[in-house]
């Protein structure tokens, strides 16, 4: 009796450690390491601050792409306006497209994950692309997937 129910556990545990492997492979690190995001460390909200620029915060929201896995779509406002989102990251560096008429992209952000922000902050350059005006930004996560 004994002897079996030690084979019990071991075929348990064995079992449980596999589950536990097989789910690590799609989870997400904790902290990730640039190198480490993926497109669902970017889900949830969002806040653009514009370095050396008095121009209002932009808040962005960001959200699985439904048709291509491991992209992000989302929305981002300011200045009372609305425009959509589609990206991704990749080795630590962040591209989002900007649409204002869901046709044409009319803004890029460009940006790397900054070392040691378990991927809550991402510093970059916005570029308008009518004028070519750039700006540069820090990206800041304010809730969502942690």
């Amino acid at each position: 009796m004994r002897a079996a129910l030690s084979g019990c556990l071991a075929g348990f545990t064995l079992l449980l450690a596999g589950l536990a492997q097989a789910q690590g492979a799609d989870a997400a690190p904790a902290c990730p390491a640039p190198y480490e995001m993926r497109a669902l460390n970017l889900y949830g909200a969002w806040r653009a601050q514009w370095q050396n620029s008095d121009a209002p915060a932009a808040t962005l929201q960001l959200e699985r792409h439904p048709e291509l896995g491991d992209s992000v779509r989302g929305r981002v406002e300011r200045d009372g306006i609305a425009a959509l989102l589609a990206g991704d990251v990749n080795d630590g560096d962040l591209t989002l497209e900007e649409s204002r008429d869901g046709k044409r992209i009319s803004a890029n952000w460009i940006g790397r994950v900054v070392e040691g922000s378990c991927g809550k902050e991402i510093r970059g350059t916005w570029t308008d692309a009518d004028t070519d005006a750039k700006r540069d930004f820090v990206l800041r996560r304010q809730s969502g997937w942690q």
